[in-house]
């Protein structure tokens, strides 16, 4: 198989002037690109000697540099890491050690904490911004196999470690036309790239389907609504995703109302339950507004809305796209009945290999050909799907996915603190927020709670409240019933 970076070379031939991608400060064509990765491809075989199914990491925000490298390893069939900006130095070093990466890009407002990990994680830190000196292009083309690992994105587990989901350049592929063709994507589109490149969200959503198709990506770089809204406008933006945290940063800039969005034929929304409030504020102002389902897991798309249905189904996830089927089953496998709540699972060529180093937690959710989302859903009788809840208890806030038991496990580690439970609760501008209940042995401030987890927790996974208790809820099992915590305080 030619492996995904034939995209890139195929357009560099074909189509060579065509623009592939324009930054902040530059337009690059399809063939400066494909130039660009063979450097890069160039660099890590020759200079550092990496061979098919190293690991790479990546700790950068969105860029040129960031995307070249995505290709550039799927190039030599060795497998990303991409680090998500927000974690402490322990989740970092964690996810570098259990991946095995040998090799660290980090761009320059990183190196301090790239260099703090190349003492404690045996890796090589080199700064990203720097592959853009390169000069030396040999221009190898291997034969690759499309179902070996190519990225390795992490989740938060319910162990409360986090587990790496094995993306393949096949699932790529299948994610690519899935999404291509669901909401029509073409060479004539322009996308920009809102949603973080270390998570499968920015790289499914729409980066690699519109370069699949031969479009354009546009990358502001770490996320600013105003510069999103003036690079939409300046470069004739037709496609826009995000997250609702981020189309509502949008709709509350001051510039929003004096930007020419005429362009744009699609806002987009997935990763967090998005408001209803927020959907329609967006057709009032005329605009197209769609939302989706995936998952990590998935590449990650599984459900779209279609521009004929958007409106009318706002608040489903849509259908299925083109190469995944779904089934709603209850506890015993058995299908449900439209309207009725059962579990989703899934299967197409879109599905992730497996947990990287984790048969138990693989075996637990891939079963005959089918991956278990733990999520609950409901079939109307026109086919539409609508996202009930988890039985997994993540809470998605930002697009951001956060497991309880993590946020437990990092309390728990307080001599002062008897028991804790965690769960979501709404927000108007994360879909999702955490907090929680604690009950205690001695005393113990909620300041010094949430201290102790900014030290231990990435940003977003901080609890913004600490509710104390004198008992926690239990079952007949001992165990804790979450959905009963919120009358504990009258809720």
């Amino acid at each position: 198989m030619k492996g995904i970076h034939y995209w890139i070379g195929k357009r560099a031939k074909t189509n060579p002037n065509r623009v592939a991608a324009i930054t902040a400060y530059e337009k690059v064509t399809y063939g400066e690109l494909n130039v660009l990765i063979n450097r890069v491809a160039t660099f890590l075989l020759e200079e550092k000697d990496m061979k098919k199914g190293d690991r790479i990491a990546i700790l950068s925000h969105n860029s040129l540099e960031f995307i070249a490298l995505l290709f550039a390893i799927a190039k030599l069939e060795c497998v990303a890491v991409p680090l998500n900006v927000r974690l402490t130095i322990r989740e970092l070093e964690y996810q570098l050690t259990d991946s095995g990466s040998k090799l660290l890009f980090v761009e320059e407002s990183f190196l301090e904490v790239g260099f703090q990990l190349e003492q404690i994680a045996e890796v090589e830190t080199l700064q990203i911004e720097s592959l853009r000196q390169l000069k030396h292009e040999s221009g190898y083309n291997f034969p690759i196999n499309e179902d070996a690992p190519y990225i390795i994105c992490y989740t938060s587990g319910t162990t409360g470690k986090p587990k790496g989901a094995v993306l393949t350049q096949r699932n790529m592929y299948f994610n690519a036309i899935n999404n291509a063709v669901t909401i029509d994507i073409t060479s004539s589109d322009r996308t920009i790239i809102l949603l973080p490149l270390f998570h499968i969200g920015g790289i499914g959503l729409f980066a690699y389907p519109t370069i699949f198709a031969g479009g354009t990506i546009v990358i502001p770089g770490k996320f600013d609504p105003n510069r999103a809204l003036q690079m939409i406008e300046i470069y004739r933006v037709t496609i826009v995703m995000g997250v609702p945290v981020i189309h509502q940063a949008l709709l509350d800039s001051p510039k929003f109302s004096t930007t020419d969005l005429s362009s744009v034929r699609w806002f987009y929304s997935g990763g967090a339950p998005c408001p209803h409030k927020l959907i329609q504020a967006f057709f009032d102002k005329g605009f197209l507004f769609g939302q989706g389902f995936g998952l990590t897991e998935t590449s990650p798309t599984v459900f779209l809305l279609s521009r004929e249905d958007a409106q009318r189904k706002m608040g489903s996830v849509g259908k299925p796209v083109l190469y995944c089927d779904f089934k709603i089953v209850d506890d015993d496998g058995n299908l449900v009945r439209p309207g009725e709540v059962g579990n989703l699972i899934v299967s197409g060529g879109n599905i992730m290999k497996g947990y990287w180093n984790n048969e138990k937690a693989t075996n637990e959710v891939l079963q005959n050909g089918w991956f278990h989302t733990g999520d609950l859903v409901r079939e109307d009788e026109e086919g539409f799907v609508y996202i009930v809840g988890r039985k997994k208890e993540m809470i998605i806030s930002g697009g951001e996915n956060i497991y309880p038991l993590e946020i437990e496990t990092v309390i728990n580690r307080l001599e002062e603190v008897s028991e804790v439970a965690v769960i979501g609760i709404p927000d108007e501008k994360w879909g999702e927020v955490p907090i929680a209940f604690v009950t205690v042995k001695e005393a113990i401030t909620e300041k010094a709670i949430i201290s102790h987890c900014k030290n231990n927790l990435g940003g977003y996974k901080v609890p913004k409240k600490i509710i104390f208790v004198d008992t926690l809820p239990k079952n007949s099992t001992g165990k804790i019933p979450k959905n009963k915590l919120l009358d504990v305080i009258g809720r």
